[in-house]
Parts: structure tokens; C-alpha cells; sequence
């Protein structure tokens, strides 16, 4: 097992995480806190899909924006950093992790009422890659398109997602015909402040 000593603390909970884990998520993934206190109130359940370490989930449940939260990601060693989080800061009864390939190991009965994400910002592999491909590489957006496909089950009936994506690599027309596909309709498309390089992607159901 990976020694995990780095941690960042959010509102009294420390997240434990490895620098290989980092894929922006307590950078300008933190904007997520104000824009979520700005436009929503205090969920449910919220599902941080690609979690790596949970620094998007773990914060926003710190900072009171949900009741309890869902990770999943499909590398061990991210569940392994969020394992580590939950007990040491005795989140047991408030934290479901799921150890998954996209939504393939999460069962039927999850039901979100927000999802957030920070997944894979590149389609194509990239010569100046900085960290490793599982945390940047979506090859021809597969993991967006199956992610679309399957997360409508899981989501409240007024549920909405919210995905940060980076629009040097991408614009919201990259996917829509994905999410309008399978239900869904995009809402809005506001800049992250904290770095303007980023966009979320707001997306409710259709029908």
C-alpha cells in the first residue's frame, strides 16, 4: 500500500491524496463551493464522479453544501486516499466510495441529487502530458459518452449534474449530442472564476 501522508484540509476535514492524484480538483476545482452556495441549496446526496482523492466532495460536504456523499473512481489507489480520508476523520456514516470503472460497479439503489465532476479533460493523448493518463486522458471522449449513457438512472428527478471541463480542450458542443441522447438538457454553461479556462457543463433531465 501507498504511504499516504499529504493531505489538504477543508473546514476541519483533511483529504488525503498523492501528487499523482492531482488533477486540479483542489485548485480550481474548489470553485465548485461558491458557485454551489450561490445556486443551490443544501443537497441530499451529492456524487463526485471521477473523484480521485474527493477534494471536490470531501470540501463540499465540509463546508455543510450536502448531508452525506458518493465517490467513485476506478483507481485503487484514489479509493485508497479516500478510504484513508474517511477514517481518519470519521466520515463512515456521511461517505459511500465505490471502487468503479465510470458507473459499472455502482448498484441501482444510489440516487443523487447533484453530481460534480472534474474527469478527464483530453480526448487525444498529449505530447506535453504533466501527470499520469488515467487522471487526463479520455480517448474520443468513450468515458463522457458512457458516463451520459448511464448516469440518468441514478439521478433524482429534479436532480441536475454540474461537470467542470477545460475549454482549451474542448467546448460544450463536444458533448451535447451525448447528453441530449440520453435524456438530458443542457441548462447553462457558466465560467469558473476561479480559472477562467474551466466551464461548467449544467445539465438537467429532458423529459
Amino acid at each position: 500500500m501507498v504511504q499516504l501522508t499529504d493531505y489538504v484540509e477543508f473546514e476541519g476535514i483533511k483529504v488525503y491524496y498523492t501528487k499523482e492524484l492531482d488533477g486540479g480538483g483542489a485548485a480550481f476545482g474548489q470553485d465548485y463551493i461558491d458557485f454551489i452556495r450561490r445556486n443551490f441549496p443544501p443537497q441530499e446526496r451529492i456524487f463526485e464522479w471521477c473523484s480521485g482523492p474527493g477534494f471536490i466532495g470531501f470540501s463540499l460536504l465540509a463546508h455543510g453544501l450536502c448531508k452525506t456523499l458518493c465517490l467513485a473512481d476506478i483507481n485503487p489507489l484514489a479509493i485508497q486516499a479516500c478510504s484513508k480520508t474517511v477514517r481518519l476523520n470519521s466520515l463512515e456514516s456521511k461517505v459511500t466510495l465505490y471502487l468503479s470503472d465510470n458507473l459499472k460497479k455502482i448498484p441501482s439503489s444510489e440516487k443523487w441529487s447533484l453530481v460534480v465532476g472534474n474527469p478527464p479533460h483530453f480526448s487525444r493523448v498529449c505530447t506535453k502530458k504533466r501527470s499520469p493518463e488515467i487522471i487526463f486522458l479520455d480517448k474520443d471522449w468513450a468515458l463522457h459518452r458512457r458516463f451520459y449513457k448511464d448516469v440518468g438512472k441514478y439521478l433524482e428527478q429534479d436532480g441536475t449534474l454540474l461537470i467542470q471541463e477545460n475549454s482549451l480542450r474542448s467546448s460544450v458542443e463536444s458533448f451535447r449530442e451525448m447528453i441530449e441522447l440520453n435524456g438530458l438538457s443542457i441548462v447553462d454553461t457558466p465560467i469558473c472564476k476561479l480559472d477562467p479556462r474551466y466551464y461548467y457543463i449544467r445539465a438537467v433531465r429532458s423529459e
